[in-house]
Protein backbone atom coordinates (compact mmCIF):
# COMPACT_ATOMS: atom_id res chain seq x y z
CA UNK A 1 0.00 0.00 0.00
CA UNK A 2 1.05 3.45 -0.59
CA UNK A 3 -0.21 6.65 0.13
CA UNK A 4 -1.66 9.25 -2.81
CA UNK A 5 -3.07 12.41 -3.21
CA UNK A 6 -6.35 11.44 -5.85
CA UNK A 7 -4.42 13.51 -8.28
CA UNK A 8 -1.79 10.97 -8.06
CA UNK A 9 -3.93 8.27 -8.13
CA UNK A 10 -5.41 9.38 -11.37
CA UNK A 11 -1.91 10.06 -12.69
CA UNK A 12 -0.93 6.39 -12.38
CA UNK A 13 -3.91 4.82 -13.52
CA UNK A 14 -3.29 6.93 -16.87
CA UNK A 15 0.25 6.02 -17.03
CA UNK A 16 -0.30 2.37 -16.21
CA UNK A 17 -3.51 2.36 -19.45
CA UNK A 18 -1.32 4.45 -21.83
CA UNK A 19 1.84 1.99 -20.92
CA UNK A 20 -0.57 -1.08 -21.34
CA UNK A 21 -2.51 -0.69 -24.53
CA UNK A 22 -0.81 1.87 -27.17
CA UNK A 23 -4.34 2.87 -28.26
CA UNK A 24 -4.82 4.92 -25.34
CA UNK A 25 -4.47 8.22 -25.61
CA UNK A 26 -5.21 11.63 -23.43
CA UNK A 27 -6.78 14.82 -24.44
CA UNK A 28 -8.05 17.99 -22.95
CA UNK A 29 -6.90 21.95 -22.55
CA UNK A 30 -3.53 22.25 -20.92
CA UNK A 31 -3.66 18.31 -20.43
CA UNK A 32 0.33 18.12 -21.99
CA UNK A 33 3.01 21.30 -21.51
CA UNK A 34 1.24 22.42 -18.35
CA UNK A 35 0.49 19.10 -16.86
CA UNK A 36 -3.12 19.51 -16.89
CA UNK A 37 -5.12 22.37 -14.57
CA UNK A 38 -5.01 19.60 -11.49
CA UNK A 39 -1.89 18.00 -12.66
CA UNK A 40 -3.25 15.07 -13.05
CA UNK A 41 -1.07 14.81 -16.30
CA UNK A 42 1.85 15.76 -14.81
CA UNK A 43 4.93 13.94 -16.13
CA UNK A 44 2.60 11.66 -19.01
CA UNK A 45 4.01 14.13 -22.19
CA UNK A 46 7.69 12.90 -21.41
CA UNK A 47 6.83 9.51 -21.02
CA UNK A 48 4.24 9.51 -24.03
CA UNK A 49 4.96 11.96 -26.60
CA UNK A 50 2.58 14.70 -28.42
CA UNK A 51 0.87 12.30 -30.27
CA UNK A 52 -0.52 10.37 -27.21
CA UNK A 53 -0.73 13.12 -24.78
CA UNK A 54 -2.05 16.40 -26.89
CA UNK A 55 -3.40 19.78 -26.12
CA UNK A 56 -6.09 20.61 -27.53
CA UNK A 57 -7.73 24.60 -28.16
CA UNK A 58 -10.88 25.78 -25.76
CA UNK A 59 -13.91 24.10 -27.95
CA UNK A 60 -15.08 21.44 -25.83
CA UNK A 61 -17.94 20.35 -28.50
CA UNK A 62 -14.62 20.28 -30.88
CA UNK A 63 -12.15 17.66 -29.16
CA UNK A 64 -15.06 16.17 -27.71
CA UNK A 65 -16.13 15.17 -31.16
CA UNK A 66 -12.84 14.70 -32.16
CA UNK A 67 -12.84 11.92 -29.41
CA UNK A 68 -16.15 10.22 -30.30
CA UNK A 69 -14.54 9.62 -34.00
CA UNK A 70 -11.24 8.23 -32.69
CA UNK A 71 -13.00 5.74 -30.62
CA UNK A 72 -15.07 4.57 -33.76
CA UNK A 73 -11.63 4.27 -35.44
CA UNK A 74 -10.50 1.95 -33.10
CA UNK A 75 -8.56 3.83 -30.57
CA UNK A 76 -9.78 4.56 -26.97
CA UNK A 77 -9.39 8.27 -25.75
CA UNK A 78 -9.50 9.75 -22.60
CA UNK A 79 -10.80 13.39 -23.00
CA UNK A 80 -10.13 15.70 -19.95
CA UNK A 81 -12.39 18.39 -19.64
CA UNK A 82 -10.85 21.07 -16.90
CA UNK A 83 -14.36 21.06 -15.30
CA UNK A 84 -17.61 19.39 -16.26
CA UNK A 85 -19.16 22.72 -16.47
CA UNK A 86 -17.47 23.37 -19.65
CA UNK A 87 -18.00 20.07 -20.47
CA UNK A 88 -21.97 21.24 -21.14
CA UNK A 89 -21.00 22.78 -24.34
CA UNK A 90 -20.34 19.42 -25.70
CA UNK A 91 -22.78 17.84 -24.35
CA UNK A 92 -24.29 17.16 -27.91
CA UNK A 93 -21.19 14.99 -28.78
CA UNK A 94 -21.68 12.99 -25.29
CA UNK A 95 -25.46 12.09 -25.48
CA UNK A 96 -26.10 12.35 -29.38
CA UNK A 97 -23.44 10.74 -30.70
CA UNK A 98 -21.13 8.43 -28.49
CA UNK A 99 -24.10 7.28 -26.15
CA UNK A 100 -25.89 6.37 -28.62
CA UNK A 101 -23.68 5.13 -31.32
CA UNK A 102 -24.13 1.21 -30.81
CA UNK A 103 -27.65 1.67 -30.61
CA UNK A 104 -28.22 3.25 -33.50
CA UNK A 105 -25.90 1.27 -35.60
CA UNK A 106 -27.20 -1.87 -34.44
CA UNK A 107 -24.27 -2.79 -32.89
CA UNK A 108 -21.60 -2.50 -35.58
CA UNK A 109 -19.62 0.20 -33.61
CA UNK A 110 -18.32 0.76 -30.53
CA UNK A 111 -17.58 4.12 -28.50
CA UNK A 112 -14.66 3.15 -25.79
CA UNK A 113 -13.97 6.56 -24.64
CA UNK A 114 -13.72 8.34 -21.26
CA UNK A 115 -14.80 11.90 -20.39
CA UNK A 116 -13.43 12.83 -17.32
CA UNK A 117 -12.70 16.27 -15.17
CA UNK A 118 -13.54 18.04 -12.42
CA UNK A 119 -16.80 17.81 -11.10
CA UNK A 120 -18.95 19.92 -8.03
CA UNK A 121 -18.16 22.84 -5.90
CA UNK A 122 -14.67 24.24 -6.27
CA UNK A 123 -13.78 26.77 -3.68
CA UNK A 124 -15.24 30.16 -4.44
CA UNK A 125 -15.84 29.50 -8.06
CA UNK A 126 -19.48 31.08 -8.07
CA UNK A 127 -22.38 29.63 -10.30
CA UNK A 128 -20.75 28.28 -13.27
CA UNK A 129 -18.23 26.63 -12.09
CA UNK A 130 -19.52 24.81 -9.68
CA UNK A 131 -22.24 22.32 -10.60
CA UNK A 132 -22.57 18.66 -9.25
CA UNK A 133 -23.52 17.24 -12.72
CA UNK A 134 -23.48 13.69 -12.32
CA UNK A 135 -27.63 13.13 -12.71
CA UNK A 136 -27.47 14.95 -16.13
CA UNK A 137 -25.40 11.86 -17.33
CA UNK A 138 -26.76 9.41 -15.32
CA UNK A 139 -30.73 10.01 -17.15
CA UNK A 140 -29.20 8.87 -20.48
CA UNK A 141 -29.01 5.11 -21.76
CA UNK A 142 -25.77 4.62 -23.23
CA UNK A 143 -23.44 6.18 -20.86
CA UNK A 144 -21.98 4.83 -17.78
CA UNK A 145 -21.39 7.43 -14.77
CA UNK A 146 -18.71 6.93 -12.11
CA UNK A 147 -18.26 8.81 -9.40
CA UNK A 148 -15.00 7.73 -6.67
CA UNK A 149 -14.54 9.41 -3.44
CA UNK A 150 -10.97 7.82 -2.51
CA UNK A 151 -7.60 7.78 -4.12
CA UNK A 152 -8.11 4.20 -4.42
CA UNK A 153 -11.14 3.55 -6.19
CA UNK A 154 -9.79 6.91 -8.26
CA UNK A 155 -7.31 4.57 -9.81
CA UNK A 156 -9.06 1.35 -9.62
CA UNK A 157 -12.44 2.46 -11.32
CA UNK A 158 -10.55 4.69 -14.09
CA UNK A 159 -8.68 2.00 -15.07
CA UNK A 160 -12.27 0.34 -15.43
CA UNK A 161 -12.80 2.83 -17.34
CA UNK A 162 -10.61 3.14 -19.60
CA UNK A 163 -11.01 -0.76 -20.60
CA UNK A 164 -14.87 -0.44 -20.99
CA UNK A 165 -15.82 -0.98 -24.64
CA UNK A 166 -18.69 1.69 -23.48
CA UNK A 167 -18.57 5.80 -22.97
CA UNK A 168 -17.55 6.62 -19.70
CA UNK A 169 -18.66 9.84 -17.48
CA UNK A 170 -15.81 9.52 -14.76
CA UNK A 171 -16.36 12.51 -12.47
CA UNK A 172 -14.08 13.68 -10.28
CA UNK A 173 -14.72 16.01 -6.92
CA UNK A 174 -12.93 19.33 -7.66
CA UNK A 175 -11.84 19.28 -3.96
CA UNK A 176 -10.52 16.25 -3.76
CA UNK A 177 -7.34 16.20 -5.37
CA UNK A 178 -5.11 17.17 -2.93
CA UNK A 179 -6.70 14.59 -0.54
CA UNK A 180 -4.67 11.77 0.16
CA UNK A 181 -5.70 7.97 0.93
CA UNK A 182 -4.08 4.14 0.94
CA UNK A 183 -3.76 2.55 -2.82
CA UNK A 184 -2.88 -0.76 -3.56
CA UNK A 185 0.36 -1.69 -5.06
CA UNK A 186 0.46 -3.13 -8.47
CA UNK A 187 -2.42 -4.19 -10.58
CA UNK A 188 -5.53 -2.16 -8.98
CA UNK A 189 -8.96 -2.24 -11.05
CA UNK A 190 -11.89 -1.89 -9.55
CA UNK A 191 -15.21 -2.96 -11.09
CA UNK A 192 -17.72 -0.84 -12.62
CA UNK A 193 -20.93 -0.74 -10.66
CA UNK A 194 -19.94 -2.85 -7.30
CA UNK A 195 -21.09 -0.13 -4.34
CA UNK A 196 -18.48 -0.51 -1.34
CA UNK A 197 -19.19 -0.47 2.02
CA UNK A 198 -16.54 2.41 4.02
CA UNK A 199 -17.93 1.72 7.51
CA UNK A 200 -19.98 -1.20 8.78
CA UNK A 201 -23.02 -0.48 11.33
CA UNK A 202 -26.33 -1.58 12.04
CA UNK A 203 -28.51 1.52 12.99
CA UNK A 204 -28.64 3.34 9.39
CA UNK A 205 -27.50 3.39 6.08
CA UNK A 206 -25.82 6.33 4.55
CA UNK A 207 -25.69 6.19 1.07
CA UNK A 208 -23.32 8.50 -0.73
CA UNK A 209 -20.74 9.11 -3.34
CA UNK A 210 -17.66 11.46 -4.42
CA UNK A 211 -16.62 14.37 -2.08
CA UNK A 212 -19.47 14.16 0.32
CA UNK A 213 -17.89 10.63 1.54
CA UNK A 214 -14.93 12.12 2.57
CA UNK A 215 -15.93 15.93 3.31
CA UNK A 216 -19.13 15.11 5.03
CA UNK A 217 -20.74 11.61 5.62
CA UNK A 218 -17.41 10.08 7.34
CA UNK A 219 -17.30 13.18 9.46
CA UNK A 220 -21.06 12.56 10.38
CA UNK A 221 -20.48 9.19 11.15
CA UNK A 222 -18.07 10.11 13.96
CA UNK A 223 -20.28 12.85 15.48
CA UNK A 224 -23.17 10.24 15.66
CA UNK A 225 -21.03 7.34 16.98
CA UNK A 226 -19.97 9.51 19.99
CA UNK A 227 -24.12 9.91 20.25
CA UNK A 228 -24.00 5.66 20.22
CA UNK A 229 -25.48 6.06 17.00
CA UNK A 230 -24.00 3.17 14.74
CA UNK A 231 -24.36 3.89 10.89
CA UNK A 232 -23.38 1.64 7.94
CA UNK A 233 -21.78 3.93 5.12
CA UNK A 234 -22.27 2.87 2.10
CA UNK A 235 -19.88 4.62 -1.02
CA UNK A 236 -21.95 3.91 -4.47
CA UNK A 237 -18.78 5.07 -6.40
CA UNK A 238 -20.36 4.44 -9.79
CA UNK A 239 -24.01 6.01 -10.52
CA UNK A 240 -25.15 4.70 -13.65
CA UNK A 241 -25.09 1.50 -13.01
CA UNK A 242 -25.65 1.75 -9.51
CA UNK A 243 -25.51 -1.31 -7.03
CA UNK A 244 -28.79 -2.44 -6.10
CA UNK A 245 -28.44 -5.56 -4.23
CA UNK A 246 -25.06 -3.65 -2.03
CA UNK A 247 -28.12 -0.89 -1.05
CA UNK A 248 -30.89 -3.23 -0.47
CA UNK A 249 -28.58 -5.37 1.52
CA UNK A 250 -27.90 -2.59 3.53
CA UNK A 251 -31.23 -1.12 4.12
CA UNK A 252 -32.65 -4.69 5.37
CA UNK A 253 -29.98 -4.23 7.65
CA UNK A 254 -30.59 -1.41 8.97
CA UNK A 255 -34.37 -0.12 8.55
CA UNK A 256 -33.65 2.88 7.24
CA UNK A 257 -31.71 5.45 4.87
CA UNK A 258 -30.30 8.81 4.22
CA UNK A 259 -28.74 9.81 1.18
CA UNK A 260 -26.41 12.13 0.84
CA UNK A 261 -25.28 14.36 -2.69
CA UNK A 262 -23.71 17.44 -3.41
CA UNK A 263 -26.01 18.66 -6.33
CA UNK A 264 -29.59 19.75 -6.04
CA UNK A 265 -31.94 17.75 -4.54
CA UNK A 266 -34.64 18.41 -7.09
CA UNK A 267 -34.31 15.31 -9.92
CA UNK A 268 -31.37 14.78 -8.24
CA UNK A 269 -29.73 11.39 -8.90
CA UNK A 270 -30.65 10.99 -5.07
CA UNK A 271 -34.38 10.61 -5.67
CA UNK A 272 -33.89 7.67 -8.17
CA UNK A 273 -31.98 5.79 -5.26
CA UNK A 274 -35.06 7.24 -2.54
CA UNK A 275 -37.05 5.28 -5.76
CA UNK A 276 -35.46 2.24 -6.02
CA UNK A 277 -35.52 2.04 -2.14
CA UNK A 278 -38.77 2.41 -1.39
CA UNK A 279 -40.36 0.11 -3.83
CA UNK A 280 -37.79 -2.68 -3.53
CA UNK A 281 -37.50 -2.26 0.50
CA UNK A 282 -40.74 -0.98 2.08
CA UNK A 283 -41.51 -3.75 4.05
CA UNK A 284 -37.93 -3.46 5.28
CA UNK A 285 -38.31 0.09 6.16
CA UNK A 286 -39.05 1.67 9.65
CA UNK A 287 -38.65 5.41 8.73
CA UNK A 288 -39.26 7.17 5.21
CA UNK A 289 -36.16 7.52 3.51
CA UNK A 290 -34.42 10.81 3.85
CA UNK A 291 -32.21 12.86 1.43
CA UNK A 292 -29.51 15.33 1.86
CA UNK A 293 -28.69 17.79 -0.83
CA UNK A 294 -27.27 21.10 -2.06
CA UNK A 295 -29.85 23.40 -1.61
CA UNK A 296 -32.21 24.95 -4.84
CA UNK A 297 -30.13 27.64 -5.40
CA UNK A 298 -27.39 28.73 -7.87
CA UNK A 299 -23.99 28.84 -5.99
CA UNK A 300 -22.60 31.61 -4.74
CA UNK A 301 -19.54 33.64 -4.53
CA UNK A 302 -18.78 34.35 -1.05
CA UNK A 303 -17.18 31.55 0.99
CA UNK A 304 -19.98 31.68 4.09
CA UNK A 305 -23.09 31.30 1.88
CA UNK A 306 -21.11 28.62 0.09
CA UNK A 307 -20.83 26.88 2.98
CA UNK A 308 -24.67 27.04 3.82
CA UNK A 309 -25.66 25.66 0.22
CA UNK A 310 -23.82 22.57 0.39
CA UNK A 311 -24.55 19.73 2.38
CA UNK A 312 -22.87 19.28 5.70
CA UNK A 313 -22.08 16.88 8.78
CA UNK A 314 -24.13 18.71 10.80
CA UNK A 315 -27.13 18.49 8.48
CA UNK A 316 -26.31 14.66 7.98
CA UNK A 317 -26.38 14.74 11.81
CA UNK A 318 -30.48 15.73 12.02
CA UNK A 319 -31.55 13.58 9.25
CA UNK A 320 -30.27 10.67 11.06
CA UNK A 321 -31.95 12.18 14.04
CA UNK A 322 -35.09 11.83 11.95
CA UNK A 323 -35.53 8.83 11.09
CA UNK A 324 -34.36 7.20 14.23
CA UNK A 325 -37.09 9.27 15.37
CA UNK A 326 -34.81 11.19 17.97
Amino acid sequence: MAELAYRDALNQALAEEMARDPRVFLMGEEVARYDGAYKVSKGLLDKFGSARVVDAPISELGFGGLGVGAAMGGLRPVIEMMTWNFAILAMDQIVNSAAKLRHMSGGQLRCPIVFRGPNGAGGRLSSQHSQALEANYAHFPGLRVIAPGTPADAKGLLKAAIRDDNPVIFMEGELLYGVKGEVPDGEHVVPIGKADIKRPGTDVTLITWSRMLTAVVLPAAELLAQEGINVEVLDLRTIKPFDEEAVAASVKKTNRAVIVEEGWGYAGFGAHVSDFISRECFDDLDAPVSRVHGLDVNMSYAENLERLILPSAARVVEAVHQVLYR
